[in-house]
């Protein structure tokens, strides 16, 4: 199984959010157990980079926290056609957009994310980390 992390479920275990964290860093497990395949989209990098840099103010700690990241999970590119693609009038939310975008090219199964509202009706269904444990992961 595939799956796109969202930013809000990767900082939610970086910088330790409870109480989504538990959930959020069961996820992130499966990865590093390689029961699942992760995956981010490229400008996910920058954002969480940018949040990380902003909240620990300290350089050494946020290159160690995304090295451990970008072992764990690979990385989506993001191509001109999936920006155009992705940019349209009926957007509610343009990053959003463009995580399904290119979700869909890389034939990834499911959107993990906390904020599920802004993934309605796409070809990429999204799940937040509890419901995505419990319907596949019971036993964790």
């Amino acid at each position: 199984m595939k799956i796109v992390i969202d930013n809000n479920v990767i900082l939610d275990v970086l910088q330790n959010r409870e109480p989504f964290v538990q959930f959020s860093s069961k996820v992130l497990r499966l990865v590093e157990t390689k029961q699942i395949k992760g995956y981010v989209i490229a400008n996910s990098i920058t954002d969480i980079h940018y949040v990380l840099n902003r909240s620990l103010k300290d350089k050494e700690k946020v290159y160690t926290a995304m090295d451990i990241l970008l072992q764990l999970i690979d990385i989506i590119d993001v191509t001109a056609k999936d920006i155009r693609n992705a940019f349209h009038p009926d957007v509610r939310d343009f990053e959003d957009e463009l995580i399904c975008v290119c979700a869909k090219r890389a034939n990834i199964d499911y959107i993990i994310t906390r904020n599920t509202k802004d993934f309605t009706n796409l070809p990429v269904p999204a799940i937040t980390p509890e419901d995505f444990l419990t319907k596949f992961f019971e036993h964790l």
